[in-house]
């Protein structure tokens, strides 16, 4: 547990001086009531449970105000709570060596079955949008709640030459943020050309003038990145992973194929760039080696997306505790010794 205004916890330093006031009247009225009474006539008056009668109202008014004191430094906890994101961006490998069959029946056909199963099971309040990338990568169905588009955009996905990774992340970004202004160095309708044998470079480095915000902080839209291969075209995926965490968007990245990278082309996904891209971004990286382990890493990320942990103040829970203690403290006081307190 954290305190957004921790110096307040000092106030807790008077509390024995409350213990202390407590003992004092309490003996005092004991002083009082020897005056008048005989001590056994006393004790017998009061009963074998007249210590706990007497205190225990007390105690819990005591312990209602050491719950408001600490309440009023603002306490914070990670819960998890029901996710309210708006928008999930799926961008999605479609280079040649998707066509490899080392996954069953092959990667590209994998990959867009379980996508779809993932879609099917969204809340319908989370707008889907669909980022397609090979050499260059493009934004095939902006986000919208019509899940029939976006499955039609996925079933349409054909294969190119080139993977670039930077450019599927930057153009996720674009979608998610549209005022901004993102450069994957390709455009539209340079998609699926094959860039990277007309000179385009991975020392390209993208750049940012916005005022980065904590990573992982941004809670309206989410990345989730697949692919089956390495970078070999557009910006730098890494440099391109940190835009996303200075805007506080995570990247879930998937890595799909076998250890042996299957044939037709196929071969084995840079697993250090994505476990990087995701550990930049505060996403996470998960590994898909056949259509069940894909179809298990979907439900994963869903269920992650649908529940997940956030740091909340939780204030008020200490100021309703402190409300119960104090009203079951004066109901006590009020039935045993007719009086509140």
């Amino acid at each position: 547990m954290k305190f957004l205004s921790p110096m307040l916890l000092l106030l807790l330093l008077a509390a024995p001086a409350l213990i202390a006031l407590y003992l004092y009247l309490l003996g005092r009225k004991k002083r009082m009531a020897l005056r008048y009474a005989d001590i056994g006539m006393v004790k017998e008056a009061l009963g074998p449970h007249a210590a706990l009668r007497r205190h225990l109202p007390a105690a819990l008014l005591y312990g209602a105000i050491i719950l408001m004191l600490i309440g009023i430094a603002k306490p914070t906890a990670m819960i998890t709570l029901p996710s309210q994101r708006a928008m999930v961006i799926l961008a999605m490998d479609v280079s040649g060596s998707m066509r490899a069959e080392d996954v069953e029946p092959n990667r590209l056909v994998a990959a867009q079955t379980a996508a779809k199963q993932f879609i099917a099971e969204q809340p319908s309040t989370t707008q889907i949008g669909i980022v397609a990338f090979a050499g260059a990568a493009a934004l095939v169905q902006s986000p919208t709640l019509n899940r029939e588009e976006t499955i039609q955009a996925i079933d349409r996905f054909r294969t190119y030459r080139g993977t670039a990774i930077g450019s599927g992340i930057l153009v996720s970004l674009q979608t998610i943020f549209p005022d901004a202004a993102f450069d994957p160095r390709f455009s539209e309708s340079e998609f699926g050309r094959g860039r990277e044998s007309q000179g385009a470079s991975l020392d390209y480095t993208p750049q940012s003038n916005v005022k980065p915000v904590p990573p992982g902080s941004y809670q309206n839209a989410v990345i989730i990145l697949l692919t089956d291969g390495r970078a070999t075209a557009g910006p730098d995926p890494i440099e391109s992973a940190r835009l996303a965490a200075e805007r506080g968007v995570r990247v879930f990245t998937v890595g799909l194929g076998s250890a042996t990278g299957g044939g037709r082309g196929g071969y084995q996904f840079d697993e250090e760039t994505l476990k990087t891209i995701a550990g930049v971004t505060m996403g996470k990286y998960f590994s898909a080696t056949s259509s069940a382990t894909l179809n298990e890493v979907y439900k994963s990320l869903n269920t992650q997306l649908v529940m997940e942990r956030q740091e909340t103040e939780i204030t008020a829970l200490f100021a309703a505790l402190a409300a119960l203690l104090t009203i079951a403290a004066g109901a006590m006081s009020l039935v045993w010794h007719s009086r509140i307190l």
